[in-house]
């Protein structure tokens, strides 16, 4: 398989630096990639591996606001729902900036939630629509979603380690790198404005995010919803409530994975993820 080059730029949109990393050719039909919210995570730590293994796309994959290498809006909203208001339209902007008139958009657990916001806010945007371990479900958190929360009560490269196999359903997949990719996470995670976005997201005065079944029903997208079958940070429940509610929505579940599906299980997704979008070409 012929590897995509990999391109970053850094685009400056509603004042904010944001980093954007690019694969394809700029007249194919682009995806939108939107990580999730884990402490030290990137565009690249949930995306790399598909985003240059996927030909006939362009892929668009940014660090959102106050991760990765992008600036943190300023103020922070404090909570989660206003939180990812504001990122939501950053994104929305984004595509402006980009001249991206129309895109599929793929949001992997927070960044579902922002898929979900914007396709509510402006589904003239979008195409199709992958949700992967989303939130906005009326779940309970999970003990493994409280713990992550939590993690700068102890931002150390062993409670990185912890956490990282709270993701994942079989943490020996990572073989001998998983040290490196708690160091580096740990690296990331313990910028000072990185820290403070997400104490900020997760302010519990801010109250939780949950889609109505009347916004969900409003939305006619085609919609693939991917989730892990062992996923304990955004249990399963939440799969199948999205499938039941969004008129247009598919429900593929991954045997042995956890929350990184899209890391577990590279190829699978990527072979999910090609049949669906080609429809949308046919």
């Amino acid at each position: 398989m012929t590897e995509l080059e990999l391109r970053e730029s850094d685009v400056r949109v509603d004042g904010l630096r944001l980093r954007v990393y690019e694969t394809g050719n700029a007249g194919d039909q682009p995806i939108l990639w939107l990580h999730g919210s884990g402490p030290g995570v990137s565009s690249l730590s949930n995306w790399q591996a598909l985003i240059t293994s996927m030909p006939g796309y362009h892929h668009i994959a940014p660090d959102v606001p106050g991760f990765g290498e992008s600036e943190h809006l300023d103020p922070m909203p404090r909570g989660i729902p206003a939180s990812a208001a504001a990122r939501s339209e950053v994104l929305l902007h984004l595509l402006d900036t980009m001249g991206i008139e129309k895109t599929h958009v793929v949001g992997n657990s927070m960044g579902g939630m922002y898929s979900l916001r914007m396709v509510l806010t402006a589904p003239e945007r979008f195409d199709r629509m992958v949700l992967m371990g989303s939130g906005g479900a009326p779940i309970p958190p999970t003990p493994d979603l409280v713990t992550m929360v939590q993690f700068y009560d102890d931002p150390t490269e062993a409670a990185m380690l912890r956490l990282i196999g709270r993701f994942v359903y079989n943490v020996d997949m990572f073989g001998d790198t998983v040290q490196q990719i708690a160091t580096d996470r740990v690296a990331k995670a313990t910028r000072e404005h990185i820290k403070a976005a997400h104490l900020a997201t997760f302010d519990p005065a801010g109250g939780a995010l949950v889609y109505s079944d009347e916004e969900l029903a409003s939305i006619q997208h085609e919609t693939l919803v991917v989730h892990g079958r062992e996923d304990n940070m955004i249990p399963f429940a939440a799969g199948t409530h999205f499938a039941s509610r969004i008129p247009n929505a598919q429900l593929h579940v991954f045997p042995n994975a956890g929350h990184w599906v899209q890391v577990e299980q590279v190829a699978r997704f990527r072979t999910q993820a090609q049949v669906f979008f080609g429809e949308g070409k046919s």
